[in-house]
Parts: structure tokens; sequence; C-alpha cells
């Protein structure tokens, strides 16, 4: 992904290495516990991080550190590809006589505190609709190499532009709308809604992939495979099977890895966007 002389974006706010931010210490045993139950027993893990008490408290100014090299450059790859996501939407938007406004891109470690709660590391980035921000601990991209054997910047590029999807919808009134209509649905009709309202979040990651290349031709070989591989990994079937050794569909609510690449590739293949889209189709 070709980034060098990209402009960064101004919607950053950086709270890594900052005290008070909600941080709290896990041992790796507990974390496991935790992302197993929450499976199990279909649980939100922020909820369960709370009843545990391991959200309680702050970090204190001995456990902050500065910033390394490292750190610095992947705030820099992130906001370069928030930049982009703002770019694209803005002239999207334009185009269907609306105006866009960018979110906020929050960076943290560990854990900070959000609109829609606590945010954590240990459930991954999300948008948060109450303050229309969203929150990313970049330490998920070293999990993704590591865990997932999902490495690579545009798997990082594609999951920020997912979360900017759902931004996306929350401006057109699309998350609303399955909000209201999932009152009164049961748990697993609940949850069919939000795998559409996710495979539309990555249909909309790869719908800016395609305008972003036709753009500036940022993409290089084997970008998309990295975007691909990702998507694969952070499938709900994928993950399932990694945490309990089997598959519950009903329980699902991102979509199987085999969905979320497929709606990814309907975006950048140039499909054209229709608010709709996931949720009038009989074939996820």
């Amino acid at each position: 992904m070709k980034l060098e002389g990209r402009r960064q974006s101004s919607h950053v706010e950086d709270r890594r290495g900052r005290p008070g931010g909600g941080g709290f210490k896990l041992s790796g045993g507990m974390l496991i516990l935790i992302v197993i139950a929450a499976i199990v027993f279909k649980k939100n893990p922020l909820e369960l991080l709370q009843q545990t008490g391991a959200l309680e408290g702050g970090a204190t100014s001995s456990e902050v550190s500065a910033l390394t090299e490292e750190d610095a450059q992947m705030g820099e790859i992130a906001s370069k590809i928030l930049a982009s996501t703002e770019d694209v939407w803005a002239q999207e938007f334009e185009s269907m006589g609306l105006r866009y406004e960018a979110p906020d891109l929050v960076l943290f470690t560990g854990s900070t505190r959000s609109g829609c709660g606590f945010a954590s590391s240990q459930v991954g980035p999300f948008y948060c609709p109450a303050d229309k921000r969203v929150y990313l601990d970049l330490g998920f991209f070293d999990e993704m190499s590591r865990r997932f054997h999902a490495p690579g910047d545009f798997a990082q590029a594609y999951v920020i532009a997912h979360e900017v999807g759902h931004h996306v919808q929350n401006l057109l009134g699309i998350s609303d709308q399955v909000q209201r209509a999932r009152q009164g649905l049961s748990e697993a009709e609940g949850n069919r809604l939000s795998v559409r309202l996710e495979l539309q979040a990555d249909f909309l990651a790869g719908m800016w992939a395609r305008h972003e290349q036709q753009r500036s031709g940022f993409l290089e070989d084997g970008d998309i495979e990295e975007a691909l591989t990702a998507a694969h990994a952070i499938g709900d079937d994928t993950l399932q099977r990694q945490a309990q050794g089997h598959v519950v569909p009903d329980a699902f609510t991102h979509g199987t890895s085999e969905q979320r690449m497929r709606w990814f590739m309907k975006g950048y293949q140039g499909e054209p966007f229709d608010p709709q889209n996931t949720f009038s189709s009989k074939d996820l």
C-alpha cells in the first residue's frame, strides 16, 4: 500500500501513553476464559470484563511509557488510512447530495472510556455511534499477525475501513433502522440482522478500496489478499472453532469467513451500493 507523501487526518485523538484512561491488566489464562465464556453464553465480552472487575481503576503515571518509533509509525499509518476514507466518502456523499461528517479515530492502549462505555483492546476495534468515533488499540494488529496469521498494512486498512463503514451506516440512518428492527426479535433473529449490518460494512470497506485505487493507484501486489486473509481470520465460524471447537450459527454476529471475504470483494469489484443490499439479499 503506497502511503508515502499522503496527508494525515486531523481527526485522530491519540490517547496512547496517557494516565487515567481506565487501564487494566489481565492474565493470559483469565482473558482466554472470558473470551470463551462470552462466546458460549452469548455475552458481550465488555460486560464480563466489567463483572470480573478487570475494568476497574485507571493507569497510574508510573505505568505510562513514551511511544516508541514503531508506535509512532503505526499511528501515522492509521492516520493516513483515515484521511483516505475521509476523501473517498466526502466525494461519495457529495454525489448523493449529502455532506460527509468525518469520524474521529481514538487510538488507545489497553482500555479507555467511550460514549458507548469502556473501549477495550480485548474486544477489538469498534465504532461507537453515540459519539461517532472509531476506537482502536493498535496492538490488535499485532494479534492479527501473530495469532490469526493476517499481517500487512492493507489488512490494517481493511479493519479501519470496516469501522468507518459503520460510521457511514450511522450517517445514512441504516444503523438506526436495524436497531429498531431488532426490537422484539429473538436473540438469534437479532443476530442475523447484526450479521447483515456487519457484512454491509465489509462491502463499504471494499467500496472504499476501489474508489481510492481509482483516485490514487495506492494498491500494491498482495494488498487485496491481505484484506481477504484478515476477513477470513475474523469470521464468526473461524473464531468459534478456535475458541470452542465447533460452530453455532445462531450465535453469529459478523458473518462467516466466506461471507466477509465475498462481501468485501463485491464492494471492491464495483457492485453498486444499495443501502438495502445485504438486508434484501437472500444469499448472504
